[in-house]
């Protein structure tokens, strides 16, 4: 039930939500920028790899602890002043010399992300709890996130010029202290389960995994894994990319892609009724292979214009890929085990996927860097681009559906099955 004793609650929500984004646009997007200026180079891919480490463990974390014991807001207060710290101490440990063990940057970097990875759960499950209308209001509150990831790209890029620096993390953790401390006055959640025993089984979706018996799921699932593998280059190198181009401020030109984002969201209920869950992850996967060959085209003869438009995709790229597959389990899975088949979801993707993604484009990156440090741009984009096409059409070939929604009717009615 909606907690409705207390005041400004949707300006406070709004507010948590864009402090959550700050934090982590400010440092995420240029992270690779500051590692080149400071010896860890050829490391930028492990920076990218404790994200989808934390997500992993994330679940379970919040299911033993956080979701049976504390109210969400001290939770979400705690785990904010730990993760600021953390970033706090980031440049404190980066190495000052050629040579330099980068390990203490990166264990730094993985303390903070095992902090702000349950943070993600935590502010969806506390707006929900606190809102009277779901559908209605969390679309108006979750907007804001994107939003600060935007203003923490224009004021640590646009505003300091600060991809290279250390600014970035004085910005970043500050902000995740700020929400720390402002997390106390958020409206009383109580634990979510509290006097539920723990299940390994609903932190992993292990129930989930019956969704595969059914052909459609199982291909979506595959694709779905496959395809983050080469997505995880945009996340780890194209700030890099912009930056070795002579962008001076390279997250300034990134956060179009957010702007796109906004933009597409708002209209996707428009495509969806026209196109389909099919035709819509379809299209967000080509999509990335579009984006991967305009940076690969552009790449040596440094067209700037080509390297904005890939930018400018990731409305599609996103919101068409990940938001589309969201509404689809949603849709395919059983009420009873909806939420463990998001979790799945999240798992395969955003952990599994992206994580393995980062650790392939590193060696990728790896092989196509000359000894004079140059990198060979238009063969590292020209690798993922390959892939996301290949599994594009693996897609296109496999999955079938049998209406608008991509729900068979037996699986319509099954979906929606108490």
């Amino acid at each position: 039930m909606a907690d409705t004793k207390h005041p400004f609650v949707l300006t406070r929500l709004s507010v948590m939500m864009f402090l959550q984004f700050f934090v982590w646009g400010a440092w995420y997007v240029t992270v690779g920028n500051y590692m080149g200026e400071h010896f860890m180079g050829k490391v930028v891919f492990w920076a990218y790899t404790v994200g989808p480490i934390a997500a992993i463990i994330s679940p379970f974390f919040l299911g033993m602890i956080a979701d049976r014991f504390f109210a969400s807001e001290h939770v979400l207060a705690v785990m904010h002043l730990l993760g600021g710290g953390a970033l706090l101490l980031a440049p404190l440990v980066a190495p000052t010399q050629q040579g330099g063990s980068h390990w203490p940057f990166i264990g730094v970097l993985m303390l903070h992300m095992l902090c702000y990875m349950p943070t993600l759960a935590l502010t969806t499950s506390l707006s929900f709890h606190n809102l009277a209308s779901q559908e209605k209001q969390f679309p108006i509150i979750r907007v804001w996130g994107t939003i600060g990831w935007i203003a923490a790209n224009w004021v640590v890029s646009g505003l300091m010029q600060a991809d290279r620096s250390e600014q970035q993390f004085y910005v970043a953790g500050g902000a995740a202290l700020l929400l720390g401390v402002m997390s106390f006055m958020l409206p009383h959640t109580p634990p979510p389960a509290k006097g539920k025993a723990f299940s390994t089984r609903d932190a992993l979706g292990i129930d989930a995994l019956s969704l595969l018996k059914r052909p459609s799921f199982a291909v979506f699932i595959v694709c779905s894994f496959l395809i983050c593998i080469p997505l995880a280059a945009y996340y780890a190198y194209a700030p890099v990319f912009v930056g070795d181009l002579g962008v001076a401020a390279p997250g300034s030109r990134m956060l179009w892609g957010q702007v796109s984002e906004i933009v597409f969201m708002l209209v996707m209920p428009l495509f969806f009724v026209r196109l389909g869950v099919r035709w819509m992850l379809l299209i967000g996967m080509l999509a990335w292979v579009a984006r991967y060959g305009l940076f690969s085209i552009g790449a040596n003869d440094d067209v700037m214009w080509m390297i904005m438009f890939g930018i400018i995709l990731h409305g599609i790229c996103y919101d068409f890929f990940f938001v589309t597959g969201m509404i689809y389990v949603d849709k395919a899975a059983p009420a009873r085990i909806r939420g463990q088949a998001q979790g799945f979801l999240v798992l395969i993707t955003q952990g599994l996927g992206l994580g393995i993604g980062a650790q392939v484009i590193g060696r990728i990156v790896a092989s196509n860097t000359g000894v004079d440090g140059v990198k060979d741009w238009q063969m590292i984009w020209l690798i993922p681009c390959v892939m996301a096409g290949a599994i594009a059409l693996i897609f296109l070939l496999l999955f079938r559906e049998k209406n608008k929604r991509g729900l068979s009717g037996a699986e319509m009615s099954e979906g929606r099955r108490v």
